[in-house]
């Protein structure tokens, strides 16, 4: 298991930060997190502008903290989609207020992002990877620079170097100690429909993506 897709760093530090002097006023969140579980800290953008970059996007959030900005691409074209990771689950609340304000003369709309709908869009993105884009090499030279620190906080990790034979259930024996599901597990197909070595693996939380990291370079045994 080799180098993981980045996603999220140390709370305390943001990629692209907060401006300085930053005012973005607040309204309370509409619900308290005490009794249940917060929100999956990314959102999913929809209506950008082709052109739109990640700086933009993080001045479209302004005095939120971005930890990272994953463009969606179709056919090796930008989607008009992006995933926007924030470094606090409690930040889903106030980025949602940014729902159809503009970014230039187009309005943008923000949702909710589930947990497996984003470690899709990853897996598919690693996919179409091949052919580059302006929108991604910015966002992945940074992740490539904090790979240790890679989705220890969304409890995803990315396996690379897996046998091609290799299976859902090899991939959940091989984590037998961690509670996975088969729909947590993606592995990546290239565009031939075979396997490329690679896959993501979402945990129950981010204390087991982190313990699973006592898995790296161990060898994973097919069943046969």
């Amino acid at each position: 298991m080799g180098p993981k897709r980045q996603r999220v760093i140390d709370q305390g530090s943001s990629f692209y930060g907060t401006p300085p002097g930053s005012s973005f006023m607040y309204n309370p969140p509409p619900y308290s997190y005490i009794s249940q579980i917060p929100p999956f800290p990314v959102v999913r953008l929809h209506g950008l502008p082709f052109d739109c970059s990640e700086v933009d996007i993080a001045e479209f959030f302004h005095g939120l903290d971005i930890v990272d900005i994953l463009f969606v691409h179709k056919n090796g074209k930008f989607s008009g989609e992006a995933y926007c990771v924030l470094a606090y689950s409690i930040q889903v609340d106030f980025a949602l207020q940014r729902n159809r304000q503009n970014i230039g003369r187009r309005y943008v709309e923000v949702f909710r992002c589930k947990r497996q709908e984003y470690y899709k869009a990853i897996a598919n993105e690693v996919s179409d990877s091949h052919g580059g884009s302006p929108h991604r090499n910015v966002s992945r030279a940074k992740s490539s620079d904090n790979g240790k620190e890679s989705a220890e906080h969304t409890g995803v990790l990315r396996l690379r170097g897996l046998p091609f034979s290799a299976s859902k259930e090899d991939i959940m024996d091989f984590f037998k100690d961690f509670v996975i599901s088969e729909d947590a597990i993606h592995i990546i197909i290239n565009s031939e429909g075979r396997p490329t070595g690679e896959a993501f693996v979402g945990f129950a939380s981010a204390e087991d993506s982190k313990a699973a990291m006592s898995k790296d370079r161990k060898r994973l045994e097919i069943a046969i």
